[in-house]
């Protein structure tokens, strides 16, 4: 069996450049923990005001300021997949009404997962939409206008999934109205180009597409890497493949 490994989870545009005969297998259970991490690093961040206590920090003063925090907020996850139940896992313990949205409605080891068609029935009741959706065709702006015009005031929009479900322009609008906030470490275009509005505008928090990458990522890594090996020697099939030959 002829196989090309993947360095990251995402497969979007793969398939065009992938050779004839090749299967195609993703880095399933490499960037999962960290970019989870990161997820509750940035809404953290977002929902307790840390950058604006850093600014204050830096500036030598002293201000008390209350924040939304994270307890008792309800946050409309977009994906359900292995990113999205490690996020799930990791923020069981800070008391949030977590609603996992997925293509299709389920019950999924005690959790209701609903469908994406009941989003916008969803979005007017969220504090936090976050967006864990793989990229491709499906998922290409599906957080548009509508969708973010659905959300209420002062909502946070925090997206670790891929930079091209969020339409920048819709995004960037709602902004400067100062309708929502973002906390993001994937967005369309990257890099972010010098001068871009995301750079300036309030309420932003940006981080350059560093979900998988802590010192968990080589070590993760090379016991994948060894298994497929290990897998192909014995005749098995690899696992994670994404794009079958």
């Amino acid at each position: 069996m002829s196989l090309r490994p993947g360095s990251a989870i995402g497969f979007d545009g793969v398939e065009q450049t992938l050779p004839h005969g090749v299967s195609y297998a993703n880095a399933a259970s490499v960037h999962e923990t960290a970019t989870a991490e990161l997820t509750v690093a940035l809404l953290l961040e977002a929902q307790r005001r840390l950058p604006e206590f850093l600014e204050l920090q830096r500036l030598g003063q002293w201000h008390m300021m209350g924040c939304p925090g994270l307890a008792d907020r309800r946050i409309v996850m977009l994906g359900y997949g292995g990113v999205g139940k490690a996020i799930a896992q990791r923020l069981a313990g800070f008391e949030v009404d977590l609603v996992p949205v997925a293509h299709t409605a389920r019950v999924q080891d005690g959790v209701q997962v609903h469908a994406m068609e009941e989003v916008p029935d969803l979005l007017p009741g969220a504090d936090i939409l976050l967006n864990a959706l793989p990229g491709g065709p499906a998922t290409h702006h599906l957080i548009d206008d509508a969708v973010l015009s659905a959300l209420p005031d002062g909502a946070l929009v925090c997206n670790i999934g891929r930079g091209p479900t969020v339409d920048t322009d819709a995004l960037v609008a709602h902004l400067r109205r100062g309708r929502i906030r973002v906390a993001s470490d994937v967005r369309d275009p990257e890099p972010l180009p010098a001068g871009h509005p995301l750079w300036a505008l309030d309420g932003v928090i940006i981080t350059p597409h560093i979900g998988g990458l802590s010192d968990a990522l080589k070590p993760r890594m090379t016991r994948l890497l060894v298994r497929q090996a290990e897998r192909l020697a014995r005749g098995e099939e690899p696992v994670n493949i994404v794009l079958q030959a």
